[in-house]
C-alpha cells in the first residue's frame, strides 16, 4: 500500500480527497502547513507527497526547495486555476506535476498512479530485476538505471523520477531528436496529459542540475519547434 502525503490547508481538500485516496486503497497522512508536513517527512518519508502552493508557515515552494536539498520524493502540485507562474515556477524547482484546482478527483488519482509506476519500475530495476537495463556511458554522462544513479564528469547530479527518464530517453541515441509527444510518452502514461510546458520546464530544470556541476553543460540541445537532442562530445 503506498503512502501518499496530502498537504494543504483547506480542510475541505484536506477531507475529500483523503477519502477517495483511502477509496482507491492508498494510506493517506495530512497536514494543513509545510512546516508540519517537513518535520513528519523527516521521522518517515512518504511514497509521493501532494503539495498546496499557498499554506501558512511554509508554502509548498518553500517546502519542495527543502525537500530537493537531500530527497527526490515524487511531488505534485495543486496549483490555482489561473496561475501559471506557480506551475512553471513548481516544475522548474523539481516537481513531477501540477494539477490545478479545482481538480478533476479522477485525474488527480490517475496522475498519482502514473507516478508511483514509474518509481517502482526504477525500483526494480535498483532491485536487479532481470529486465534491468544496463549502466549506461555516453561520453561524460553515466547513468546507472538499478541505482537511480546519474553523474557528469565523475561528479553525482540528483534527480527526480521523471528527470532520471527524460534524461535517460535522450542519452539512449545521441544524435537522434525526441520530439516533446516523444518525452511525454516517456514520463508519462498515455491516459495522463500533459502540455509542451511540462516537458520544457522538466528539461530546464535538467539542465540547471547539471550546469550546478558543469557550468559548460551544453550537451541537451534544443531543436525549437522540433524537440530535444542529447550531443555526445
Amino acid at each position: 500500500m503506498s503512502r501518499i502525503a496530502l498537504v494543504d490547508d483547506d480542510r475541505n481538500i484536506l477531507t475529500s480527497v483523503s477519502m477517495l485516496l483511502e477509496s482507491e486503497g492508498f494510506e493517506v497522512e495530512i497536514h494543513s502547513d509545510g512546516q508540519s508536513a517537513l518535520d513528519a517527512f523527516h521521522r518517515r518519508s512518504p511514497d509521493l507527497a501532494i503539495l498546496d502552493v499557498k499554506m501558512p508557515r511554509m508554502d509548498g515552494m518553500d517546502l519542495l526547495q527543502r525537500l530537493r536539498q537531500k530527497s527526490h520524493l515524487p511531488v505534485i502540485f495543486l496549483t490555482s486555476k489561473d496561475d501559471e507562474v506557480d506551475e512553471v515556477l513548481g516544475l522548474r524547482m523539481g516537481a513531477d506535476d501540477y494539477v490545478r484546482k479545482p481538480f478533476s478527483q479522477r485525474l488527480l488519482v490517475e496522475r498519482i498512479r502514473s507516478i508511483l509506476r514509474r518509481q517502482e519500475t526504477l525500483a526494480g530495476d535498483a532491485a536487479g530485476t532481470a529486465e534491468s537495463p544496463q549502466a549506461m556511458v555516453r561520453g561524460d554522462l553515466s547513468i546507472d538505471p538499478q541505482r537511480h544513479s546519474v553523474s557528469w564528469k565523475g561528479r553525482e547530479v540528483t534527480l527526480t523520477v521523471t528527470e532520471f527518464l527524460l534524461l535517460q530517453a535522450l542519452a539512449q541515441r545521441p544524435g537522434f531528436v525526441k520530439s516533446r509527444d516523444q518525452l511525454m510518452d516517456v514520463a508519462y502514461d498515455d491516459q495522463v496529459y500533459v502540455d509542451d510546458r511540462t516537458i520544457d520546464s522538466h528539461i530546464k530544470r535538467l539542465r540547471k542540475k547539471l550546469r550546478a556541476v558543469d557550468p559548460e553543460f551544453s550537451a541537451i540541445e534544443t531543436l525549437y519547434g522540433i524537440g530535444y537532442r542529447y550531443n555526445q562530445s
